[in-house]
């Protein structure tokens, strides 16, 4: 292929990629976003392959098409509640890469580099390794985190700023001595001792961030594994790599940028892996008040009575898979001449956007889907909202408790309707290890047990 062809390529790949993101920002036109990224990228790999620099096709394809089986396998099989930590999983996998091709590029035996050039592919090499490992070791702790088999706690070592300073410090240093190192030999001794380092680094980020915090984690290793893509386009010298690094890069940047204000966070706190550990109270060994328990039976009652409803998801919704039998609902609702919105916080579920792809899967209409701010002050007016599975994202003590640990975090003030109906299976706390004064609140009642079982019970009291 000739260099112009291949760059028109690349800008086709580009523009294809611009035109997914933009896409992807509504749910109406999720679906043609992801078409424009698959397309993108097949177009992308195509142009590399038919560059005229890459060999080894006898390798090279068997692996495409072995990776790509696993991918489609496990995209079919994973269920919408482990979706999180697929994501967390896949940016492992890109961090990994990274570090890969940092080392294969800077043992090449065929490559030859002289002076400031050599300088220049040196810093994207040892960058493209340092950004990679953190975010290979920072998404595995992620994934562990997510999935369970990791403490949702932070880990609060003594002095653990300064000790992020000092790692951080090495790995400038041993950066000093990649840089002026006479031979390969020399300078890979540096470049694995700054990758271990730069790996703990990864690792102690993500351990000091409180399970709450997770979906800004996840949405900000999306960007560490867009960059660290970034700087192996760099390493590479290809065009389409270095746009898609970016793309994802500042797009996920942006995301974890909302997401911080979203919860009351410092985006530069998020960086650092130091948000969300300040302390506050934990979660209450015993009940703050006496709850008033309700039944199927009442809540369908409650909801046929009623003018207008909000119904605020949350992930024990997605655990329950409860979203097509709240979808009939909200038919049987509107049939009825209620008014029926939702109500999505930024943060609900454990991924940016997990609510509303659960809703769009349920066939809920996207016109009643809403974001937090912009039905938050209609509460007073409402006669039900209805809580499925949420517990932070509705937590009053946000606003009423200065030392909680999400003291400051907007909420879904549901507490201010004329009634508030909360499903939960248990009285235990949420994800972030606090006690939730709503549920003692008069106007407050609870119906327990499996969102999707309870569900059903009321649509079938609502016929």
């Amino acid at each position: 292929m000739n260099p112009q062809l291949l760059t028109v390529s690349y800008l086709a790949a580009g523009a294809l990629f611009i035109f997914s993101l933009g896409g992807l920002s509504h749910q109406e036109s999720a679906r043609r976003g992801n078409i424009f990224g698959m397309l993108g990228m097949a177009i992308a790999i195509l142009a590399t392959m038919l560059s005229g620099k890459v060999d080894g096709f006898e390798k090279l394809i068997p692996a495409m098409i072995i990776g790509a089986l696993i991918g489609i396998v496990v995209a079919k099989k994973v269920e919408m509640t482990s979706m999180p930590e697929l994501v967390a999983g896949f940016h492992s996998f890109v961090g990994a890469a990274a570090v890969m091709v940092g080392f294969a590029s800077y043992l090449d035996p065929t490559a030859h580099f002289e002076g400031a050039e050599k300088t220049i592919h040196d810093v994207e090499v040892y960058l493209g390794v340092f950004i990679g490992i953190i975010t290979f070791t920072g998404s595995v702790i992620a994934f562990g985190k997510l999935r369970g088999s990791i403490s949702g706690k932070p880990l609060m070592l003594p002095a653990r700023h300064w000790l992020n300073l000092i790692m951080l410090v090495a790995c400038i240093y041993f950066g000093y001595a990649f840089l002026v190192a006479d031979s390969h030999n020399d300078g890979v001794i540096p470049l694995l001792i700054m990758t271990v380092i730069a790996g703990i680094i990864g690792i102690h980020l993500i351990m000091a961030i409180g399970g709450a915090d997770m979906p800004v984690v996840v949405s900000m290793l999306n960007s560490y594994s867009g960059w660290a893509a970034a700087a192996t386009g760099f390493m590479l010298s290809n065009i389409a790599l270095i746009v898609v690094g970016a793309l994802v890069g500042s797009s996920g940047a942006i995301l974890s940028y909302i997401m911080c204000r979203a919860m009351n966070r410092h985006f530069v706190s998020v960086i650092l892996g130091g948000f969300g550990t300040s302390g506050g109270s934990a979660a209450a060994d015993e009940e703050a008040g006496e709850v008033t328990a309700t039944n199927a039976e009442e809540v369908a009652a409650m909801l046929k009575d009623a003018s207008e409803v909000i119904i605020v998801p949350g992930y024990g919704m997605a655990v329950a898979q409860a979203q097509n039998t709240v979808s009939d609902i909200v038919k049987k609702l509107r049939s009825k001449g209620v008014n029926v919105r939702f109500g999505i916080h930024p943060v609900a579920g454990r991924l940016p956007g997990h609510m509303n792809v659960l809703l769009a899967e349920a066939k809920v209409p996207y016109d009643i889907v809403l974001e937090m701010d912009e039905l938050n002050d209609d509460f007073p007016d409402t006669d039900v909202s209805l809580v499925i599975g949420a517990n932070d994202i509705v937590n009053p003590a946000a606003q009423t408790d200065p030392n909680s640990p999400i003291a400051g975090m907007p909420v879904l003030e549901v507490w201010k309707a004329k009634t508030s109906v909360v499903l939960k299976r248990s009285m235990a706390s949420g994800y972030a290890g606090v006690d939730n004064p709503l549920f003692y609140k008069d106007n407050t009642e609870m119906l327990f047990g499996d969102a999707k079982e309870s569900m059903d019970e009321v649509l079938r009291h609502l016929d």
